[in-house]
């Protein structure tokens, strides 16, 4: 039987659809990239409306692509919605983000029984870290790595905690495991991933972090670059610096989510540190690590956010410099406390802001960019189209390099020309 496999919003979300696959193909299923298949499985995102949104179209366009389908939802918005998932006619089985090893078990009692199963446990009352499968086989160029799930900071904004449950952080000896097993499979680069993974060890009663986990992996034979997914400032410490530039694979690309660049702001996002502990973390990464780049989450139109405080951020990003920003537009979220948080800003103002951020966003890219014309780097050759690689420096700025060889997977060393294109040394 084809499974066909349907996944939205981030990297872990991607990690466990590819370790729900591999359960599949080790029980005699194939995976289905393209055309219609016999099962599919919508691994869905309720980090913003617009996510939550997409989710729902996604169940409803994979029940009208083959009605005869066995239809399975799972992900965040399966936990935050399982009611009105189960409620939508052809949904099949609903599982939550605990149960996803169990889901050939509950596929085929579903085909068996001809009934419409439902597992979704109460996430919050979840402590262990659930492992599904090792995926030595994923589907890109890089391979994703779960190292954690859960996250316990409760910003007003945010569903994911309610969604996701607290922190709950992997064995670190089956992580290397994991990292074993890919490169053994070919993989170069590996991102570790997670919902927070800055949080690693906090729930273990061994005295052990996120550094320790990434020096364990980058000692991995074979495996040339390490790559870190979003933290934030408090991991970025004086010992994290200082035991992390000794790692010649650890990739000088660190996305440290920002939000705002206001006090006060952050205060009423509950976001657990300052601008100032903000710009402090990114000297320590800079001053430690060589051809270090920033990368950020930024929102604007947070409820409350004054002109004022607007332009404290504007400023702030300014004098950060970051290589690149992904810039939202606050939206209620249903269920968080900022749902109800007074003086809610208007379309046209968080429309204009953004119009602001992202201006700002595109000059300092392109200054960042500019920095390295001439400049020999290695890049990793991933997506071909018409002769034109799309390729990632170490710190992750997108180059183009023009061959006729085939290259994905390859590192290889280009010069650039401080505009986005390289050419094979």
């Amino acid at each position: 039987m084809r499974v066909k496999f349907i996944t939205l919003g981030c990297k872990t979300n991607t990690y466990e659809s590819d370790a729900m696959g591999k359960l599949f193909i080790d029980k005699g299923y194939e995976i289905a990239e393209e055309g219609t298949a016999d099962i599919y499985v919508i691994n869905t995102c309720t980090v913003t409306g617009t996510g939550a949104q997409k989710s729902r179209q996604a169940i409803g366009k994979a029940i009208r692509e083959k009605a005869d389908a066995l239809i399975a939802v799972t992900g965040c918005l399966a936990q935050t919605e399982t009611e009105k998932i189960k409620e939508i006619p052809g949904v099949d089985i609903v599982i939550g983000n605990s149960g996803k090893n169990r889901i050939v078990e509950l596929v085929e009692e579903a085909n068996e029984k001809k009934k419409q199963i439902v597992f979704c446990k109460d996430i919050m009352e979840e402590i262990s870290f659930e492992e599904i499968a090792n995926t030595a086989v994923q589907s890109r160029i890089r391979a994703n790595v779960k190292i954690e799930d859960g996250c316990n900071n409760y910003c007003t904004y945010c569903i994911i905690p309610y969604a996701r449950g607290k922190v709950r952080s992997r064995d670190i000896n089956k992580i290397e495991e994991e990292v074993i097993a890919l490169s053994k499979a070919g993989y170069r680069e590996i991102v570790l991933t997670g919902i927070h993974i800055g949080s690693y060890g906090k729930d273990l009663k061994e005295d052990i972090s996120l550094i320790d986990v990434l020096e364990k992996v980058c000692a991995v034979e074979g495996i040339e670059r390490v790559r870190l997914g979003s933290l934030e400032p408090v991991v970025i410490t004086e010992d994290f610096v200082k035991r992390a530039k000794k790692l010649e694979n650890l990739c000088p690309h660190f996305h440290m989510s920002l939000q705002s660049g206001c006090d006060e702001t952050l205060k009423r996002m509950n976001r657990h540190y300052t601008a100032e502990e903000y710009k402090k973390a990114v000297k320590l990464l800079r001053d430690n690590i060589p051809d270090t780049s920033i990368t950020t989450d930024l929102m604007v139109g947070f409820p409350g956010e004054t002109d004022e405080e607007f332009e404290k951020s504007y400023e702030f990003c300014k004098s950060i410099g970051f290589m690149q920003m992904h810039i939202f537009k606050y939206s209620i979220r249903k269920g968080t406390r900022a749902e109800k948080f007074p003086d809610q800003i208007s379309k046209k103002v968080k429309e204009e802001r953004s119009k602001k951020m992202l201006s700002l966003a595109e000059d300092m890219k392109k200054a960042f960019y500019e920095k390295y014309e001439g400049r020999e780097t290695q890049v990793l050759f991933e997506v071909e189209n018409d002769g034109i690689y799309h390729c990632t420096t170490p710190n992750y700025m997108d180059i183009y390099v023009k061959s006729e060889e085939e290259l994905s997977g390859e590192i290889k060393t280009v010069v650039l020309d401080g505009k986005c294109k390289g050419k094979l040394k």
